[in-house]
C-alpha cells in the first residue's frame, strides 16, 4: 500500500486492473464499497449482501469467525440458494485443522459445498446472486468491501471463482 493509501483505495485499484478498467475516476466501476470505521462497516454491509435463498459461489482466503456466524445466521431458513466456497490460503489450512474438523459438519449443516484449494489469493470474491462482492483482509480482519452489478465485474469474479473452484478439492 502506497502512503495514504486506504484499504477501500487498494481494493478499487486491483478490481479494476483485474477487470481491466481505468480507475481515473471512482464511476469507472459502478462499485459500491465499505471500508473499516465506515458506518456501516465491511461486515455489516455484507452481511445486508448476503440474504437468506441466496446462490453464493466463492473464493474465501481468510475464515473470521465473527463474520461467518453473522453470514451463517443470514443463512438460516436457506431455501433453494447453492453455497459453493473454495478455502485457499490461511482459510483451507484452518479447514483442515483440527478445529476444521467440527466446522465441517457445520457448513454440511447449512449446505455448504466446501473445497480445499491449496494455493492463496490476496482478497475474497464472492458471486451472490448476479452481484459480485470483492473483500480485502489485513491482520484485523475484512477491512474493505466493494460490490459492483457491472458485468465487467461479475465476469471477472465468475471466473476467478470457477478457476479456484476447478483446482480446489471437495472437503
Amino acid at each position: 500500500m502506497a502512503d495514504g493509501d486506504t484499504a477501500g483505495t487498494v481494493l478499487r485499484r486491483l478490481v479494476a486492473e483485474a477487470v481491466g478498467v481505468e480507475e481515473t475516476d471512482r464511476g469507472a466501476l459502478a462499485a459500491d464499497l465499505a471500508e473499516r470505521g465506515d458506518d456501516p462497516g465491511p461486515a455489516a454491509r455484507l452481511s445486508a449482501l448476503v440474504g437468506p435463498g441466496d446462490s453464493l459461489v466463492g473464493v474465501v482466503p481468510r475464515v473470521d469467525p465473527a463474520l461467518a456466524r453473522r453470514l451463517l445466521g443470514n443463512a438460516d431458513g436457506r431455501s433453494g440458494g447453492t453455497i459453493r466456497l473454495a478455502f485457499t490460503g490461511q482459510a483451507a489450512n484452518r479447514l483442515t485443522s483440527a478445529s476444521g474438523t467440527l466446522v465441517q459438519p457445520i457448513l454440511a449443516e447449512y449446505g455448504v459445498d466446501a473445497y480445499r484449494h491449496d494455493g492463496d489469493s490476496p482478497i475474497g470474491v464472492l458471486l451472490v446472486d448476479d452481484r459480485a462482492v470483492v473483500g480485502l483482509f489485513d491482520e484485523g480482519g475484512l477491512a474493505a468491501l466493494l460490490w459492483s452489478d457491472a458485468p465487467e465485474v461479475r465476469e471477472w469474479a465468475a471466473e476467478t471463482c470457477r478457476r479456484y473452484l476447478s483446482a480446489a478439492d471437495p472437503v
